[in-house]
């Protein structure tokens, strides 16, 4: 078996473990990993002063790799870097620099390198004539390149994020309202936004109108939105790794709602919200412009979906739902319409 190091959300549910006073165990169970991986995990990586804390454990995995790293294989004044620079200047890509390399393998038992740290060598020269020699040997001569690895993994970077898997079963279970999935609705180019709120037990939807999708539109749509409820609805917000939610901890402060972040690439832990997003694309189309809803359009779009009969409730709908719901356990439901 192959070992995986700990990711950034096994990390921050390690943290939420150690505040809830979980044993080793129990976590280890939770994540599905070895009791001694998390016994480790909280020797190397606790803070003498703060404790255990997410962040500070992967910043302080990452310091410890630096040292972890290879020496650089293509360095000025090395005759490997030598060499691929001749190969350039005979207009040999990077690819059939690496090519020929391997082919050398024989004699130049050293010599090989792939052709993504040719690119990378190239592009880490100091501004120069040399740099500019090179980058104009390359096919495209683009003074910029993108790694073909793609772009900046942006997840981990939402501070303090509890991750679903910590979230109480009776969430699951949809029997106990007040627990919302959450979502943005992005317009054309990602030039607006519209919040969705979906109540779990229910599928009782809220529209939030957005200025744009920034964390503190976030901040100041949903709190606004969750506060317009009951407080007995006002339970937990489950949402995905979008970076509108940066300042998820000020939405609690300000409405009292636990917020769960779901994996990454993982639309299935938000069903009702996926599901009901695309419903409301018949209001709200992609392609278009949604800074032009006034938020009392969107609460009439919001109505229409609220009333609407649901075949999971044996076509009741949503409004008559969680009136029911709420009524059960003791809610008023005065503040919905």
């Amino acid at each position: 078996m192959s070992y995986t190091e700990l990711s950034i959300e096994e990390r921050a549910t390690i943290q939420v473990g150690q505040y809830q006073n979980l044993s080793q165990r129990e976590i280890a169970r939770m994540l599905g990993r070895s009791p001694s991986t998390i016994s480790r995990e909280l020797r190397r990586n606790r803070s003498l002063c703060a404790g255990y804390a997410a962040h500070a454990a992967q910043a302080f995995t990452r310091e410890r790799r630096k040292v972890c790293r290879p020496a650089k294989k293509l360095v000025m004044g090395h005759e490997r870097f030598a060499l691929v620079i001749h190969l350039l200047r005979g207009r040999f890509s990077p690819e059939q620099i690496a090519g020929k390399l391997r082919a050398m393998k024989m004699n130049f038992e050293e010599a090989y390198v792939c052709r993504e740290t040719i690119y990378n060598a190239i592009y880490a020269l100091p501004v120069g004539q040399l740099r500019k020699e090179l980058i104009q040997c390359l096919r495209q001569g683009k003074s910029t390149r993108r790694p073909r690895s793609g772009g900046v993994d942006r997840r981990g970077q939402i501070p303090e994020m509890v991750s679903i898997h910590v979230r109480p079963p009776e969430i699951e279970d949809r029997l106990m309202p007040g627990h919302w999935e959450g979502d943005l609705i992005k317009g054309k180019d990602n030039g607006s936004a519209v919040g969705t709120l979906v109540e779990r037990t229910s599928g009782y939807l809220i529209l939030v109108k957005m200025i744009d999708a920034t964390a503190t539109s976030a901040v100041e749509g949903f709190s606004a939105a969750l506060n317009s409820m009951p407080l007995a609805v006002r339970k937990s917000m489950t949402y995905d790794q979008g970076r509108e939610m940066a300042k998820h901890a000020e939405i609690t402060q300000k409405t009292g709602v636990a917020i769960y972040f779901c994996d990454p690439h993982s639309p299935w832990q938000r069903g009702s919200n996926e599901n009901i997003n695309g419903l409301i694309r018949q209001y709200l189309p992609k392609g278009t412009d949604l800074s032009g809803h006034s938020q009392e359009e969107l609460d009439a779009i919001s109505y229409q979906m609220n009333i609407r009969p649901r075949k999971r409730f044996d076509f009741k709908c949503p409004i008559e739902v969680i009136t029911e719901v709420m009524g059960m356990h003791h809610a008023a439901p005065s503040s919905i319409q």
